[in-house]
């Protein structure tokens, strides 16, 4: 069935058209309301009783590729109350269809924050051209500011974590319902007592999900003592994973002395490996300077006195994990060796010739990597080639014990063999860690208390004790389906947010932005 269209159907509820008008890009549609009466703002008595009338002029949605102009002949009334201190009023409309002042009618008005929300200031106000709605970036953020955040539904699960103002500087707190998967809170800081003051509002949350940091176990076990607190998956198999990487660092003169490269030969370093050569050998005279006050009975902040190093710094020695003698990077040759060796023993020994020949291959490196490594192919064959051996990093002996077998090369393998037999503490450390990540992934709780015993005597004993002391959290991230990650996932969204806007991101627009869209 065909319906025919109404003028009044392309005006407000309650609107009837009287003239309409085209003026270039836009319509003009003079109305007026059906209603015979209007309410006094004062008192709400009802009046029939007309004083004069004004025309009004407001925006209305597009028709037709152009902006529409309202001319409303709106009334005033005469107020007949006798208790009334208001005479004359002027006519109210409802307020979902127009607001007392509004220069946009409701409906207009729910597209313009629903813009803002969406792409905020500049961006929207292009799109708002577009759509033939003349509205500034400026307005578009008053919308958004003025309508705020929606009221959201006490929630019983959450995750809270914090965010960057700015990286390493300033940080404020997410509070998310996990639930219902949409973010209810934002804090402008990290410090516990800002999260307990929150918390202790909503005293029906039952558990909140947190990171591994102190600040909020604190603020939740002083705010809502009988909730459960679940520490994040995530967090705790990134820990583990860095607690192995740490035991690594501390095992570094282990590894040299196992893999045969104890000492080193200056005379074959290439320039750049000579610079940092020196630079551990100033480390390690910082380092011998720390441990020999440290063996005297000095706690750490008397030797940062004594030194004017970092805390951080001090802590690092003081852990071994400040022993590495070069920054070894994955190394672009590492594809083409092979091939270079049968060329170097072909007798094609030009490093200029060479990088033009594996650049015709696909290499993307540069003539300083090849002939570097022609330099020390050289050095080889006129010293003992022993004495070049050397040690990876830290990171790159991790990953060689993390990563299957099956994946490593001959030298890898012969490498990992080496370390296995000489540093067998290093290859406890590892099942240590793998056992507690297959546990985390089997959600097996039974076995927290026979791993806990284990640790404890490893070289990630650090890692195990902090476990311990965060029992009650480790045991719920096993047993309970709740994790942060979904919180993480929030973060992201707020940080794509923030930076739309260029810096004009405070909190109270970040919060009508994040949580009004959510």
């Amino acid at each position: 069935m065909v319906h025919s269209l109404r003028p009044s159907a392309l005006v407000p509820r309650g609107f009837v058209i009287d003239e309409t008008a085209s003026a270039g890009d836009a319509i003009i549609l003079t109305v007026r309301s059906t209603d015979i009466s209007s309410r006094c703002p004062s008192c709400g008595t009802r009046s029939e009783r007309i004083h004069s009338r004004y025309h009004r002029r407001l925006t209305d949605l597009p028709i037709a590729g152009k902006s529409v102009q309202l001319v409303i002949t709106a009334r005033r009334f005469y107020c007949d109350a006798v208790l009334c201190g208001r005479r004359i009023f002027t006519e109210r409309f409802e307020t979902d269809v127009l607001a007392p002042w509004a220069r946009r009618t409701a409906r207009l008005d729910h597209i313009v924050h629903h813009l803002g929300l969406a792409l905020g200031g500049r961006p929207a106000a292009t799109i708002a051209r577009r759509l033939m709605v003349p509205v500034s970036n400026d307005t578009l953020l008053r919308v958004v500011r003025r309508r705020g955040t929606p009221r959201f539904v006490p929630p019983t699960v959450i995750g809270i974590d914090d965010w960057a103002w700015r990286r390493n500087q300033r940080y404020g707190t997410i509070i998310c319902d996990l639930e219902r998967r949409k973010t209810i809170a934002l804090l402008p800081d990290r410090e516990p007592a800002t999260a307990q003051a929150w918390l202790s509002d909503q005293q029906q949350i039952s558990v909140v999900a947190r990171d591994r940091g102190g600040a909020y176990a604190i603020a939740a076990a002083k705010a809502l003592p009988e909730a459960a607190q679940v520490a994040d998956r995530w967090h705790l198999m990134e820990n583990a994973s860095r607690a192995f990487l740490d035991a690594v660092r501390k095992s570094m003169r282990q590894i040299r002395t196992a893999i045969g490269s104890a000492t080193i030969n200056p005379d074959l370093l290439t320039a750049a490996e000579r610079i940092q050569y020196q630079g551990y050998l100033h480390r390690e005279d910082t380092n011998a300077v720390i441990l020999d006050l440290a063996k005297s009975g000095l706690a750490i902040k008397e030797i940062v006195r004594r030194t004017g190093h970092s805390r951080g710094l001090v802590r690092r020695v003081l852990r071994g994990q400040r022993s590495d003698v070069f920054r070894v990077r994955t190394n672009s040759l590492e594809v083409y060796l092979p091939w270079l060796d049968a060329q170097w023993s072909a007798g094609h020994r030009n490093g200029t010739q060479l990088w033009r020949e594996l650049t015709s291959q696909g290499f993307h490196g540069c003539l300083r990597v090849v002939t570097e490594w022609a330099t020390r192919r050289r050095k080889a064959e006129k010293m003992d080639c022993e004495a070049l051996s050397r040690t990876p990093s830290a990171r790159a002996v991790a990953r060689l014990m993390t990563i299957g077998r099956d994946d490593l090369s001959k030298s890898q393998t012969v490498t990992v063999a080496a370390i296995e037999g000489g540093v067998p503490q290093l290859v406890e450390a590892w099942e240590v860690v793998a056992a507690f990540q297959a546990m985390i992934r089997k959600k097996s709780l039974a076995d927290l208390e026979p791993w806990l015993e284990r640790a404890q005597s490893s070289l990630v004993a650090a890692f195990a004790n902090g476990v311990a002391k965060d029992r009650a959290a480790v045991s719920a991230a096993i047993s309970l389906p709740w994790s942060n990650g979904q919180t993480e996932g929030q973060i992201t969204k707020l940080k794509l947010v923030k930076r739309q806007m260029y810096g004009r991101g405070k909190i109270d627009l970040l919060r009508a932005r994040v949580i009004g869209a959510g």
